[in-house]
């Protein structure tokens, strides 16, 4: 691998403010919980925000041309979707952007779907507007999670507004192709839902025969219901800076989903849309190193998963993260267990799903190797 981009390298994260170390900051545990990477940011990005800081004025603005061209470009030649500069709205954050899809559509009491397991705001996101929360499991199927057709088909009604999906999905790994997602759009159509897609990992797909496919992109009716959320805070490793859109083709629904931010939603961080411009224009080269090094953290967490008893994984396609069932242990509390062994995961419970842990494989190696050496230990002794 190039030295620029050396993945290997350590970084004390314990010695600056963060979530992620500082949740253990005075215990032996190794955090592979929420999901931010341990590898420092692109050079580009780097660079970008020292030339920003020494300008020393730090006014507000909104996004200019040189950014939207970045955005506009960057979707277009990694997920071959042509999108125009006028269908951006500017966010802080996709959390913001699919709260805002639930407090746009429909009115007090209506519903909003999704599946599980998935990333847990998207649970209490529909009761902050007095939505409702309609969800059903995936299911795993030839090691392979998918949606249960005839459940969600039961589950939608004539109270449903929202389609909440996930993709690339978090935590399963998941990137839908093309027929999942057909048959998405033609029950949003059928059933006169918006979509609102959280497409944040979209730069992060593994499996080289696989590619991220926005269900905005499939076809014009399917766009012309959907709200797709992108940012770069995933894939360049930028999340606190707070820089995220929504990418909505319909001129009708755009002003729907601006008049519901009015008064609530904040700015995106100037900061975050200078790195967001150097990101998509420049951080090319990183993002495809740093999507081999995750391939390979993959597939050797997959092959240590496989001599661990009572612990299995569907291959995750997309992402850092791994979806790890735990039930066979017949643990009461699977994080509590694995952070008695050193490991700080995610408890599945709070993504809809208990009994799984989701393990964050987004960082050097020889972590990685040390996180799966204890929990090895743990189980074996167990």
């Amino acid at each position: 691998m190039p030295e620029p981009y050396d993945f290997d390298r350590p970084i004390d994260r314990r010695t600056v403010p963060g979530e992620k170390w500082g949740r253990y900051r005075d215990r032996n545990v190794l955090p592979l919980w929420v999901a931010d990477m341990d590898f420092a940011a692109p050079a580009c990005v780097q660079d970008a925000l020292i030339r920003r800081i020494d300008h020393g004025v730090f006014g507000y603005a909104g996004a200019w041309p040189s950014l939207v061209d970045a955005v506009v470009e960057g979707v277009a030649r990694d997920h071959a979707w042509r999108i125009e500069p006028d269908w951006l709205v500017w966010l802080p954050g996709v959390v913001s952007g699919f709260n805002l899809a639930c407090r746009m559509a429909g009115s007090d009491g209506d519903e909003v779907f999704t599946a599980t397991p998935v990333y847990p705001p998207f649970l209490s996101a529909p009761a902050h507007s007095n939505r409702r929360l309609a969800a059903v499991p995936l299911v795993l199927r030839d090691d392979t999670w998918q949606w249960d057709r005839v459940a969600v088909e039961a589950a939608i009604n004539a109270r449903t507004r929202v389609f909440m999906l996930c993709n690339p999905h978090n935590p399963v790994g998941r990137v839908f192709d093309a027929a999942e997602l057909r048959w998405i759009a033609a029950l949003a159509e059928r059933h006169d839902l918006v979509v609102c897609s959280d497409e944040i990992h979209c730069g992060l797909v593994l499996d080289q025969e696989r590619q991220h496919i926005p269900i905005a992109a499939l076809d014009e009716s399917i766009a012309r219901r959907t709200i797709t959320l992108m940012a770069p805070s995933k894939t360049w490793n930028i999340p606190a800076l707070y820089c995220a859109f929504a990418v909505i083709p319909d001129a009708a629904l755009r002003r729907r989903y601006v008049r519901a931010m009015s008064g609530l939603v904040p700015h995106p961080n100037l900061l975050g849309m200078v790195a967001a411009e150097a990101a998509y224009r420049d951080g090319g080269p990183w993002r495809e190193a740093l999507v081999a090094y995750l391939r390979g953290n993959r597939d050797h967490l997959m092959e240590a998963l496989g001599g661990i008893p009572g612990l299995a994984a569907a291959r995750p396609e997309a992402t850092y993260l791994a979806w790890i069932d735990c039930r066979a242990l017949g643990l009461d509390a699977p994080t509590a267990f694995f952070e008695a062994a050193g490991v700080g995961l995610s408890d599945g419970a709070a993504f809809g799903m208990p009994g799984f842990v989701r393990l964050n494989f987004g960082c050097t190696r020889a972590t990685l190797d040390e996180a799966l050496a204890r929990i090895a230990r743990a189980v074996a002794a167990r």
